[in-house]
């Protein structure tokens, strides 16, 4: 379990890179419906990086 929001953040970072990756693998193949999926993903993980106001104020 992380510890703190930069540690967390480093997590939601690593997941973003692996769906980047599947990503660039369903383009090359033409796998429509993983796209869409990884799409969403990807938008989950998006809100949570980027959330507003982050999970702790320094």
């Amino acid at each position: 379990m992380p510890t703190n929001e930069k540690e967390y953040n480093g997590y939601l970072l690593d997941q973003l890179h692996a769906l980047q990756r599947l990503e660039k693998i369903a383009k090359k193949n033409n796998y429509t419906e993983m796209l869409e999926a990884i799409a969403e993903e990807m938008r989950f993980v998006n809100e949570k990086l980027y959330q507003s106001p982050p999970m702790t104020r320094e």
